[in-house]
């Protein structure tokens, strides 16, 4: 048995590394998906992959009116909405090079970063959720991030603006769970998009050293959980933030380096230890 069939489900950012691998999962459990993105001929491509089971969707996320469109048009085509991914965030040049520090970042960076990563959040929640109540309940999963979680030298917005969205989760799961509406975050690590790999392959090899599994994820990883939080099966599970990191949050960054410095001094012990019983 699918654990979607049936059900009709908007994954936003839906043109990017993680919202391709999601909608090919949902389509694989059975739900028919809206592709929704502001790159409209990529958002296609994706949705062809998968014939009559996914549609593109475009939509401005900076735009709330334009977030409005999007979710009334696709309750309006498939008369009810059953999953909500929000799942996107503002990665221009701009954002990513001038989102610095508390003290350097231009105010409207700031404004930007703040109304893509957490105010279409907020939107798509605010419009989707009179649907989902009309027909008797609904899942949302949000995207967060690792930088909600600890702070970093940079990216001091897109930090804020996904604890936002940690904020947000639990807002949603306390005023509408008791009607049937659940809502969850993910927040993921660093995860191997096609993206990532061709432009930041030094990344990868220092991330690689501080995460406590043989290799880091993929973006079937977050795929995979999002799936689960959207059956049936996650349905005791609501305004929760569950982190797919790899454990890179579950310890000190040193941590490793302090195993391995206990690990040689314990085998410099045995070997002592060995010594003395064939004396």
């Amino acid at each position: 048995m699918k654990r979607l069939e049936g059900r009709v489900a908007i994954v936003t950012g839906g043109a990017g590394g993680l919202g391709a691998a999601t909608t090919a999962r949902f389509v694989s459990e059975g739900a028919r998906v809206i592709v929704a993105d502001i790159d409209e001929a990529r958002a296609n491509e994706v949705a062809a992959e998968h014939g009559d089971k996914a549609f593109a969707f475009p939509f401005d996320a900076a735009d709330s009116e334009s977030v409005r469109t999007m979710i009334d048009g696709v309750a309006r085509r498939f008369e009810k909405i059953d999953i909500l991914y929000n799942n996107l965030a503002l990665l221009t040049e701009v954002a990513m090079t001038q989102d610095t520090t508390v003290v350097d970042t231009p105010f409207d960076v700031w404004n930007d970063l703040m109304a893509v990563n957490a105010g279409s959040y907020f939107a798509a929640c605010k419009f989707a959720i009179p649907h989902m109540l009309a027909s008797g309940g609904g899942v949302i999963i949000n995207t967060a991030s690792g930088a909600a979680l600890a702070g970093e030298a940079v990216r001091t917005t897109y930090g804020m603006s996904k604890a936002a969205v940690v904020a947000l989760t639990k807002y949603v799961a306390t005023q509408y769970g008791k009607k049937g509406v659940r809502c969850n975050t993910i927040a993921p690590g660093l995860i191997l998009t096609d993206t990532l790999k061709r432009n930041a392959p030094e990344l990868v090899s220092i991330m690689s050293r501080h995460i406590l599994t043989p290799s880091l994820g993929e973006p079937e990883d977050i795929a995979a959980l999002a799936a689960f939080l959207a059956s049936d099966e996650s349905r005791y599970i609501n305004g929760q933030l569950i982190c797919c990191d790899g454990g890179l949050l579950a310890h000190h960054p040193h941590a490793w380096l302090r195993l391995k410095i206990w690990s040689t001094h314990r085998s410099d012990a045995d070997r002592c230890v060995s010594t003395k019983r064939h004396r």
